[in-house]
């Protein structure tokens, strides 16, 4: 039996459960994972990142089972976070997804649309979403397993991935949400992974910069093939407020910074040279989404550089903290 039609089979007999599973975005889930594993990596480098008494992380001390302990403790309120935002954005985009052509990076999951299911069915998911996340951080805070600031990290991170989608916020429709999600993605994110495992410093937010630009610049893409359907529906996102030499003017931009702080954070000392040289494997893939952009559909270039670059660095962070 072939995977699709094991898929439609899915479809008809479990509707419901298929369309959690769809709306969850597991790809995306499984990158936000990887870029959480980034963060804890960068803790195991110690200062200047992180300080206090976890402040370096040994290799004996990285392959003990209390720090795997504590990895996986952080991952477990962060999954339900993460889908909770996807579940969002899936509720709140459903007239654009229903205008526009889906690309595999693009588009929604189209969940709603293979199970026939109301738009209400999201919005319940959503809020039980927000009540598990809700439940499982004040479980762990309440038992020490989470410090308040790793806490207060994730609530404010799920808060803001909310207001991304949902009104009367809706920060996407208003020309802010592309730095919001960098900022969520690309920033937040990693500093939580560091932050699950030892003490971060303002120098470990400083360090994500050159990665939280290559998702700015996967987001330009990514919003680029859904600028006719946002636009009908109000959805004002930088693709549709900004004309396609703009567009391709920010990703350039957005290229130079990665460059330059990646540039001046290897010479101040903040990036080791493995972890400098990392941030190298998304230059091919973004010399690619500049021609790319505007110019075709498919955001498949940038979406590449924003991967690699986070598989790159992050092998590059834990073989730093691992050392030879």
């Amino acid at each position: 039996m072939s995977p699709q039609s094991v898929r439609s089979r899915l479809v008809d007999r479990l509707p419901r459960l298929w369309a959690l599973w769809g709306a969850s975005r597991p790809s995306q889930v499984a990158l936000v994972v990887l870029v959480y594993l980034l963060g804890t990596g960068m803790s195991t480098a110690g200062p200047p990142l992180v300080t206090g008494s976890a402040s370096m992380a040994t290799p004996s001390v990285v392959v003990d089972s209390a720090f795997a302990s504590q990895v996986i403790v952080g991952a477990v309120p962060l999954l339900p976070v993460t889908v909770t935002i996807h579940y969002a954005n899936e509720y709140a985009d459903v007239d654009t997804d229903a205008l526009t052509d889906r690309t595999p990076f693009s588009g929604g999951s189209g969940a709603l649309t293979r199970t026939e299911l109301p738009r209400s069915f999201l919005r319940r998911a959503t809020v039980a979403g927000f009540c598990v996340s809700a439940v499982t951080i004040a479980i762990l805070a309440g038992a020490g397993r989470m410090t308040p600031a790793t806490a207060g990290l994730l609530v404010v991170a799920l808060l803001a991935g909310l207001a991304y989608s949902l009104p009367p916020v809706a920060l996407v429709r208003r020309g802010v949400g592309e730095l919001v999600n960098a900022m969520l993605g690309g920033v937040a994110l990693p500093v939580y992974g560091v932050a699950v495992v030892a003490r971060p410093t303002v120098v470990a937010a400083l360090a994500t910069v050159p990665f939280a630009a290559v998702v700015g610049c996967n987001l330009l893409a990514t919003h680029w093939p859904d600028r006719h359907a946002d636009e009908q529906v109000g959805k004002r996102t930088l693709a549709v407020r900004w004309s396609p030499k703009q567009l391709r003017q920010a990703y350039v931009a957005l290229v130079a910074v990665a460059a330059l702080a990646t540039g001046t954070l290897w010479v101040s000392g903040v990036l080791p040279g493995l972890v400098a040289g990392a941030h190298l494997s998304a230059l091919p893939f973004l010399v690619w989404g500049r021609a790319a952009l505007t110019r075709q559909r498919s955001p498949l270039p940038s979406v590449l550089a924003m991967v690699v670059l986070a598989l790159a660095v992050t092998v590059a962070w834990w073989r730093v903290g691992l050392g030879p």
